[in-house]
């Protein structure tokens, strides 16, 4: 007891003296940040430039109407996700803004189309539409993949556009030519494309365009809301239901239908996408499974937990067969009416 009583006086000295030791000796001392440590201390002012990237250009002196913080220019329609992508619908942009920002910026947009068999007679059209609605002003490179070159002819094209022909096999089912599109579009950006576009959409050849179709889409992951489910509970959605699918997407999950019409991005997200798709369809396939939509099922389940950047309205997917809504302000770009029977025999 004795003993405790000299010690404990000379603990609490302790424990009062060593906190100032350590603040006078470290706080009063020459600070050292983390880059002092770092072999490298540049790299924390690098910018890094990759194969698509632009440098950065600053809004253009142009004369707009001023944004207004209580104004909504579209009330009848979702104009943002949860996670925050815009969803593109007509009068939620400003084109002669967005052109002011891009068009310095020297882009090439890429498209990738499919015409095999007898879709090779859709090309004329969707070349003819594109060319007046698809970009304007811009440089764009159409890659048309068929299992027929002789049958595409040559199109009247704006300068500063090109249009390659890439041959591809041609399979016996349609649904397997379909699923090959993933692994197609992925080689050929491995190969060709990666160094010749910034960005790249994925079309259906069987569509025309109807009106201007620009820069409002650009974005890192784009996808477009399926025109027949954008007003339906996600319990309606044709995702593969089956847990043994690849594609597997639960009743209680979902945000929107994507189609499989229409996709894009930067080219160096498009390879990834199709990449992944690729490989889930493959995993499917060696389990003798079709997923219930082919590549769209699998688009759907990358969209799931890969979320798009930037969402395109049903203007810019729409059915000819369907009546337009007074939501659907404009349509962008559509399908052909035609006889799946016979093309696709």
């Amino acid at each position: 007891m004795t003993c405790w009583k000299v010690v404990r006086p000379v603990l609490i000295l302790c424990l009062i003296l060593i906190p100032i030791f350590i603040w006078t000796v470290v706080w009063n001392g020459p600070v050292h940040y983390l880059p002092y440590y770092l072999p490298c201390p540049e790299i924390f002012s690098m910018k890094l430039q990759y194969a698509e990237e632009k440098p950065v250009q600053l809004f253009p002196q142009l004369v707009y109407p001023q944004p207004r913080s209580l104004e909504q220019k579209r009330l009848d329609v979702l104009t943002l996700t949860p996670w925050l992508a815009p969803i593109v619908w007509e009068g939620t942009f400003d084109s002669k803004l967005l052109d002011g920002t891009y068009k310095p910026l020297n882009l090439t947009i890429g498209v990738t189309a499919f015409a095999i068999g007898k879709y090779t007679t859709f090309v004329g059209r969707f070349l003819e539409s594109a060319e007046k609605h698809f970009m304007k002003g811009y440089r764009v490179n159409y890659y048309i993949f068929t299992d027929d070159p002789q049958a595409i002819l040559t199109a009247q094209l704006q300068p500063g556009r090109s249009l390659a022909i890439v041959p591809i096999k041609k399979y016996s089912h349609w649904q397997e030519i379909s699923m090959r599109r993933m692994e197609a579009i992925n080689r050929h950006i491995a190969a060709v494309s990666h160094r010749e576009v910034n960005y790249l959409f994925c079309l259906d050849i069987d569509m025309v365009f109807h009106n201007p179709w620009g820069v409002e889409t650009l974005g890192e992951r784009v996808a477009a809301i399926h025109p027949g489910y954008y007003n339906v509970p996600r319990s309606h959605f044709p995702y593969e239901r089956r847990s043994s699918s690849a594609a597997f997407i639960p009743d209680s999950q979902g945000d929107f239908y994507y189609g499989g019409a229409v996709f894009g991005g930067l080219v160096k997200q498009v390879y990834e996408f199709t990449r992944d798709c690729h490989t889930t369809i493959l995993a499917d396939k060696a389990n003798g499974i079709m997923a219930a939509w082919q590549e769209e099922s699998h688009l759907n389940r990358h969209f799931l937990s890969h979320k798009p950047s930037k969402l395109l309205s049903p203007e810019y997917l729409w059915d000819d067969t369907k009546p337009k809504p007074p939501e659907v302000r404009l349509i962008r770009f559509s399908t052909v009416n035609k006889d799946y029977g016979a093309i696709r025999d």
